[in-house]
């Protein structure tokens, strides 16, 4: 029996995973994978995979291109989900900012640097034609601080996925103000690069595992009802989401998506020009 340690965020994006490890599917097939919800995001697993603590991680497109053009050895081995991820743009309840424009010069919560937070913040800077120099952030861990940081007024903007957030604006914990769509598929799974070259077979396999469940979870007639009783969210919410979202059933790739990715990060002055160099071979191999 083969175990590798995985990781990925709590969220309703991963349920295909949860179901596959409960319903044994991977142990059916020799893998034993231990599952590690990574409240902290993309941030903290490029953290574990740098350290080891994680094997395999389910993380955001745009902070895992980073990480490993900047040096992290991980490969990127298939995306996961195929739709974009809609971020949504809080700022404290209380506040008297009622727009994504209110936001120019603001300071922004941000779960760790490197974070999907973090880099979708310049996204929509980048897209808004701000000043990019001038962007100023706080580091908050997760999204429970990043509501504190807006609760307390230390950070004036925080974005999220907004299904994620939606009960804390029901809360009036938060007000959502806009919607920031990232230009490429958001998930996609990464791992270790030695793990990754000794267990080509087996990766492959739980890939293939994983995207079936997730086939098999879109096409459930009562699919709104499981997300929303497991994630404590509204079912009109759930089908939303779910019309809104496709995994990689098929287990394809476009290469132009990763294109795109790097150039952004390279037009944000998030990574040097020689490190986008060979960036196929640098993201795949």
């Amino acid at each position: 029996m083969k175990q590798f340690k995985i990781g990925g965020v709590p969220e309703h994006f991963n349920l295909p995973w949860r179901l596959a490890i409960e319903d044994g599917d991977f142990l059916k097939n020799g893998v034993e994978l231990h599952w590690a919800d990574m409240s902290g995001g993309t941030g903290q697993m490029i953290k574990g995979l740098r350290s080891g603590t994680l094997d395999i991680a389910v993380l955001l497109t745009e902070g895992i291109t980073k990480a490993i053009l900047q040096g992290l050895d991980a490969t990127i081995i298939s995306v996961y989900v195929t739709t974009p991820l809609s971020w949504g743009m809080h700022v404290p309840y209380d506040s008297q900012l009622n727009s994504i424009d209110d936001l120019e010069n603001k300071v922004f919560a941000i779960s760790r640097e490197g974070s999907g937070s973090h880099l979708m913040a310049y996204v929509n800077a980048f897209e808004k034609k701000w000043d990019l120099t001038q962007l100023k952030f706080t580091v908050v861990g997760d999204v429970y601080g990043g509501l504190w940081s807006l609760k307390e007024h230390e950070a004036q903007g925080f974005l999220w996925e907004k299904y994620t957030t939606q009960p804390f604006v029901d809360q009036e914990k938060c007000r959502r103000v806009g919607a920031v769509k990232t230009p490429w598929p958001c998930f996609v799974i990464a791992v270790n690069k030695k793990i990754a070259q000794d267990n080509r077979a087996l990766i492959k396999l739980i890939c293939e595992i994983v995207q079936q469940k997730a086939l098999a979870l879109k096409q459930n007639s009562e699919a709104a009802a499981i997300i929303s009783w497991r994630y404590k969210l509204a079912v009109d919410q759930v089908k939303k989401w779910l019309s809104e979202t496709d995994w990689n059933y098929y287990n394809t790739l476009d290469l132009s998506d990763f294109e795109r990715v790097v150039h952004y990060l390279k037009e944000m002055k998030m990574i040097q020009e020689e490190e986008a160099l060979d960036w196929e071979n640098k993201l795949f191999k």
